[in-house]
């Protein structure tokens, strides 16, 4: 187990208790994928929160006035004691272990899906239900990115099965028949 998966386990096992006890779950969860959202897409937001100058009341006032209403006590409790302990280097990984042992619990199947551009809402829905087809069940949480080096096209990742219907991917299939045929 990584250094950082050993730091973030028992983080995420605390906040899974409390959630859960509280029948909040499902709620931080959404809210995790939420703040990850937030914490990838601002740099200037993390690398504030993981400042060796910044005091950690002063990393907790500014987690209290972006977050107090957009999270739950329970998970502001948590921003809060990482902000103490000066582990909110580990962030990330603490909301992504929380999210495994979530859908771990829950039972959910979670599908990775690259897309050369955004997709559209219909086109997320007719993917899910596709997605879902290819699990053999309706809990599945899609984690969708884009990846403009696909060209066109989509990749699914579900566990070790992955279809790859990207154009670059079928360049390199072609590539590799043309190759063989030599």
């Amino acid at each position: 187990m990584p250094l950082l998966n050993s730091l973030a386990t028992p983080y995420a096992e605390a906040l899974l208790q409390v959630t859960e006890a509280r029948n909040e779950s499902k709620v931080v969860a959404d809210q995790c994928k939420e703040l990850l959202d937030i914490w990838s897409g601002s740099a200037d937001f993390r690398d504030a929160m993981v400042s060796p100058v910044l005091e950690p009341s002063s990393k907790k006032k500014a987690l209290e006035s972006l977050l107090t209403d957009k999270v739950t006590p329970s998970l502001m409790n948590l921003l809060k004691v990482l902000a103490d302990r000066q582990r909110l280097q580990a962030f990330d990984a603490v909301m992504e272990r929380f999210l495994e042992l979530y859908r771990e619990q829950q039972g959910i199947t979670l599908a990775q899906v690259r897309s050369a551009q955004p997709l559209t809402p219909e086109q997320q829905a007719a993917l899910s239900s596709k997605v879902q087809a290819m699990a053999g069940t309706d809990k599945v949480d899609i984690d969708l990115s884009v990846d403009p080096a696909l060209i066109g096209g989509f990749v699914v990742s579900l566990g070790s099965q992955v279809i790859d219907a990207s154009l670059s991917g079928q360049v390199r299939r072609l590539g590799l028949a043309l190759a063989k045929a030599s």
